[in-house]
């Protein structure tokens, strides 16, 4: 007599031998689980997004400006005016920026970051250079907004 999943499939198979198996089948699957989704690494785990700003200061040189508010880091307001430095170079046409500087200040629970990048169709000269494309993907996979 076998037995699975507490079912005793010699009385099963007696009945229909393929509806035994395709029973037994539909518990196998459903005993699978769904992975958890696991939390992003490097999202900021107690902040909120409160949007940016761009400003386009003169030919290829822009101003972003984002604010996020909760317990947060620097870092946490960097890579998030990286992503939307990077997105408005994708939407701009251009493939490539170079970060020149970003600043953060905090006013309470609320932090600002004002950062400055150099947009361009070929890869800038420095150190501090970005290709928009693959850093929007990266901030999609992540969880940080691109706008």
């Amino acid at each position: 007599m076998e037995m699975a999943f507490g079912l005793n499939l010699s009385v099963l198979n007696a009945v229909n031998p393929l509806r035994a198996w395709l029973l037994f089948g539909a518990l196998a699957v459903s005993a699978c689980q769904m992975p958890t989704p696991q939390p992003q690494p490097n999202a900021p785990s107690f902040g909120t997004y409160l949007g940016s700003e761009t400003r386009l200061l003169d030919g290829d040189l822009v101003n972003f400006k984002v604010r996020m508010s909760g317990s947060l880091e620097k870092r946490d307001l960097i890579d998030y005016s990286e992503c939307v430095a990077a997105q408005y170079t994708l939407v701009r046409g251009y493939a490539f920026a170079r970060h020149v500087r970003t600043t953060v200040d905090q006013q309470g629970s609320v932090w600002a970051a004002d950062a400055i990048y150099t947009i361009s169709s070929t890869i800038p000269r420095g150190l501090r250079t970005i290709e928009a494309e693959v850093i929007v993907d990266a901030c999609h996979a992540r969880g940080i907004p691109t706008v």
